[in-house]
This record gives C-alpha cells, structure tokens and sequence, in this order.
C-alpha cells in the first residue's frame, strides 16, 4: 500500500480578514500524479505556497514527506523541487552553470555533483548543448532544464506550476513525455497546476478549489462523469428564443456562451433526431461532444480556468530568499 507523502488536514489561511484557504483536507500519495486546479484567487497559490513553507497556515496542519511544513522547514525544503510558471534560469549562464550552482546552493555533495548533472542533462536531452550559454535555446530546451535542476537534488516531491505555459502543441507534449518519463525512473511524485485541461487529464487524481475549499477530488474520469451526460451545442440567431424552447419543450435549462446555446442530455445520440423533428427556432447547426474537464471546472465554479496573475512570480522570488537564507554558508 502506498504512503501519504503529503498530508493536508482542516488547513486555513488567512489575511487579515480575508479567508484564502478554508478548512481544505487532502493527502497526495507517493508517486501520485495530483493535479490542483483552480480560477484565480480560488486559494491555489496560497495553498502550494503553505506547503512549500512560504506561507506558515493560520491553523491546520500539512505534512510533506513526513515532515511538518511549519517546524521542519528546512527537512521539507530539500524534499521539493519547484518548476515556475515564470522563466527562473540565468540566461547569461550555459546549462551546466545553471545546474552547478543549483547543486551548489543544495548543498548537493561535490563527489557526485557532476555524475548527477550529466544524469539529468542527459535525461532530458540536453548534454551535447551543456555549455551553450542559456539565452541561445528554444523555450521548450530551457523548460526542459529547468525541469532538470528541479530533479538535481533528488526530490521526493515535484511540485511543476504550469510547466508548459507559452509553449506551441508540439514542445508541449515533448515535455510531457519527458515528465511522464521522469516519473516512472525517479519514483517522484508530481504535484501539478495548468490551466490546459489536457494536461490536467494526466494526473492520477484532480483537486479543484475554489473560495478557498476544495469543491471535488477524484480521478480525471470519474469528475467527467459528474455532468450527467452529453453535451449538445445549438447555434442560433436567436439565443434567447431557442432557450426558452428548449425548456418549453424538454423541461431542460439551457445556457449560451461563445459558442452558441448548450445543454447536456443523457444520451445526445438518441436526443439530436428528436430535437430536429420538433424545434421550431431556426437552427444554423447542432453538434454533440462528450464531457472534458472544462465542462467539470465550468460546473463546478462557474468560471473558466484561466491564468493567475503575478502570485507566481512573487512565489518564485520569495523562494529564491528562502534558498539564500537558508543554505548561506553551506556552500563549497
């Protein structure tokens, strides 16, 4: 039976008056793909950010890889790697500086410093390129580096935030590939936040939060479910007039987006001939789709998944002080 290598219970967050996290419970086991999605200022941040012993938690209790992220800050610290949204690299600096002075800063033991370097270099590709100054490579190279750097120490935990943001399809799913890769050989837990819900639909099981309370945990599969069914989209000059029809005659409430007007329906197969035979709106076209994980985080919080705006990079610099705090003097 697998552990719980992280242990969140009854965790609150408060500032000043406003409540971040709300009494929010969840365990993430070890070498569990979890992905933790939500809207921006759901409480998403401030809950990775507890855990990563940025924030220390107005009262509850988290655990990461047995250790208190409150009394054990330091235990905790080597247990992570991080992976920002926001480019963390020194672009003056070729690959193998980066990671030197990462495991410099780690404290990583200089016997098997430069093993472990061309270990994770050459695991993601990037060891004929090591001495190519940083600015010189693709966005998809350096996500791959900083991927690396985040494996240097060998962490227990990976927490990835949003690690593909800004890349074109094709880099994107390379680097899944790789971290999917990296899972399997390092035995790493992944402790993932995007807003592409492909992505999302990687992880083993999805927390979504939002108002600061976690609002549904399962697998990507059995969320999906939660919609109760197929989703028609009907696109019509007159939105409102197909809406009201749709409820004369089904007793169904539609919504409209972007898209046009949208219901869901049990089984859309056997609903669309129906529908055509007895709908009196004028109809430009009708389509049917099953459920995604937009549609779940849609239900759920009413909003669509977007960025968050700025809590990353102030995440990634407070880190950056922590590190140097922490570790002054260990160097060498």
């Amino acid at each position: 039976m697998k552990r719980h290598i992280i242990e969140v219970e009854n965790l609150v967050k408060r500032f000043g008056d406003l409540v971040a996290v709300d009494d929010i419970s969840f365990n993430v086991e070890e070498g569990e793909i979890f992905g933790f999605l939500g809207p921006n200022g759901a409480g998403k941040t401030t809950t990775i950010n507890v855990l990563c012993t940025l924030f220390k938690p107005t009262s509850g209790r988290a655990r990461l890889a047995g250790f208190d992220v409150v009394r054990q800050q330091n235990q905790v610290r080597r247990s992570i790697g991080l992976v920002f949204q926001d480019p963390s690299l020194d672009l003056r600096l070729n690959a193998l500086q980066n990671l030197n002075f990462h495991a410099y800063v780690y404290g990583v033991p200089r016997a098997v410093r430069k093993k472990r370097i061309e270990e994770v270099l050459r695991m993601v590709e990037l060891w004929d390129r090591r001495r190519e100054e940083v600015r010189n490579f693709s966005g998809g190279m350096r996500r791959r580096l900083e991927i690396a750097r985040g494996l240097l120490h060998y962490p227990k935990v990976l927490f990835l935030d949003e690690p593909t943001l800004g890349l074109d399809p094709q880099t994107r799913h390379h680097i899944w590939d790789y971290i999917l890769h990296l899972r399997k050989r390092e035995s790493i837990t992944i402790f993932l936040t995007t807003h592409y819900m492909d992505e999302a639909g990687v992880a083993d099981r999805i927390a979504i939060i939002d108002y600061g309370k976690i609002v549904a945990l399962d697998t990507p599969d059995a969320l999906k479910r939660m919609i109760g069914g197929d989703i028609i989209t009907l696109k019509t000059e007159n939105a409102e007039a197909a809406m009201a029809e749709i409820r004369h005659q089904f007793g169904i409430e539609a919504q409209k987006d972007s898209q046009g007007v949208f219901f869901e329906v049990p089984n859309g197969e056997e609903f669309i001939p129906l529908l055509v035979n007895n709908f009196k709106t004028d109809l430009h076209s009708i389509s049917m789709r099953r459920p995604t994980l937009d549609d779940v985080f849609l239900k759920l919080t009413g909003r669509e998944i977007r960025e968050e705006a700025g809590g990353e990079a102030a995440m990634r610099r407070q880190w950056a002080m922590y590190q140097a705090r922490d570790h002054r003097g260990r160097f060498g």
